[in-house]
């Protein structure tokens, strides 16, 4: 195996373009990489495109467009990690944007049916807390959130 890491392969139905550039226009350090298509062997028309590589926030990616034989669902997320509530808004903005759907915990799926969850830095230790009372504040705070308020998370786990 190489040691360059792994490529998410994501499945569209004739889409897989389109999503693409969609996701680097979203993440910084993203481009687009080759596309293939479809010769005269088919299964799609030839000359559409089959796949398209992208690098979205640095990870690899590949769109194929594989008909509409397999569709997203929650069982497989992205999380994005946000320094704070201006990035959780304008990442909770941009992939709910043209018809995605604000989901519960900051979890989110975007107009493709990708799920994303958007996650501040620290939560994972506000709801770690080893002190019981402060972590369940927290979690219970944020069960009631769709997107994530780092603010009301804080003064959850402080006890206000």
């Amino acid at each position: 195996m190489t040691t360059d890491g792994f490529t998410t392969c994501l499945w569209f139905d004739g889409q897989a373009e389109e999503a693409a550039h969609y996701y680097v226009s979203v993440f910084k350090n993203s481009g687009i990489g080759r596309i293939t298509h479809y010769t005269e062997a088919g299964p799609g028309p030839a000359g559409s495109v089959v796949t398209v590589e992208f690098t979205a926030n640095g990870q690899r990616f590949v769109a194929v467009n594989g008909g509409p034989e397999f569709t997203f669902n929650e069982a497989v997320s992205f999380q994005v990690r946000c320094e704070g509530q201006e990035e959780v808004d304008h990442y909770w903005a941009r992939l709910t944007e043209d018809g995605g759907e604000p989901g519960p915990c900051g979890w989110l799926k975007d107009k493709y049916g990708v799920s994303w969850q958007v996650v501040p830095e620290g939560l994972v230790e506000l709801i770690g807390d080893a002190d019981h009372e402060r972590a369940a504040r927290t979690a219970r705070a944020m069960y009631a959130m769709g997107k994530l308020d780092i603010a009301a998370l804080k003064k959850a786990h402080a006890g206000g």
